[in-house]
């Protein structure tokens, strides 16, 4: 009898990542926030020259109506290129880009928060306002099961996993850490992670970023992981109660301050 034994063999895709690549053609993945609000999506173009600033960029299109974002009768949804990262997966000059989603009017789509944000954070430039954000997520099986849990039942009590260090605690240390090194290299400020409470759960710290940077980096520091993690077969919930019952939930804390705040004696 016959078995699918199909299967992504990453030593066989380095071959190809390490051809060489003309100098004048760089790729762009274009990165946006899809009409769930919460979903990321991507696709690549080639672009011919290496982009210094989101301005550099063509705006572009994708069909909305297969994103929550348009009607099948007028899909045409438009990129607005706002923030350039490095590329850790293809190297290189190659980019990765986020975007802003606007209509065919262009017009911002109902899913584009970032529009509002946008304008509310250039009215309070001169507060300098800094964020700190620290998001949880968990680890899960293709199955929806949390990495490393015994099928169908429960690994020990909370208590040994938070921080916590081998075999049996710290369940994906793996995508963890290639996460980290991702992230420095594509030139977001992480600025540390660890293992949370429930196992199979995570933690990193984007910041302190400066206005609307905080959210480019974190939307972008989610594409890295959910990337990273389908390289490993495993997927990413940002679910804030994966698991119920007496497990950890997870959030994204975000820690604020203004320059006033920040000077001496600026808490009172």
């Amino acid at each position: 009898m016959l078995t699918n034994t199909a299967g992504m063999d990453k030593s066989v895709l380095r071959r190809y990542l390490e051809l060489p690549q003309p100098d004048n053609k760089v790729m762009a993945t274009y990165i946006w926030i899809d009409g769930t609000g919460e979903n990321l999506r991507g696709k690549t173009r080639t672009i011919d020259h290496e982009p210094k600033s989101p301005e550099e960029l063509p705006w572009w299109n994708f069909d909305g109506s297969s994103t929550g974002q348009a009607e099948g009768s007028n899909s045409d949804i438009y990129l607005k290129p706002v923030a350039i990262f490095k590329d850790p997966f293809t190297l290189g000059r190659n980019k990765l880009v986020m975007c802003e989603t606007y209509k065919y009017n262009k017009e911002p789509t109902p899913s584009n928060k970032r529009f509002v944000c946008a304008r509310s954070m250039k009215s309070a430039t001169d507060q300098h306002p800094w964020f700190g954000l620290e998001q949880e997520y968990t680890l899960l099986d293709r199955d929806g099961w949390p990495f490393g849990w015994p099928k169908g039942g429960f690994p020990h009590p909370q208590g040994p996993y938070y921080c916590g260090v081998g075999a049996s605690e710290a369940l994906g240390r793996d995508i963890e850490e290639a996460h980290y090194k991702a992230c420095l290299y594509a030139g977001i400020n992480i600025s540390g992670t660890n293992a949370e409470v429930m196992p199979a759960q995570w933690e990193f710290q984007v910041g302190p970023c400066e206005g609307i940077d905080a959210g480019d980096q974190l939307w972008m520091a989610r594409y890295l992981l959910l990337r990273i993690a389908e390289e490993f077969g495993v997927q990413v919930s940002f679910n804030p109660k994966p698991i119920p019952g007496d497990w950890n939930g997870a959030g994204c804390h975000t820690n604020f301050s203004t320059l006033a705040m920040r000077e001496p004696n600026g808490i009172e």
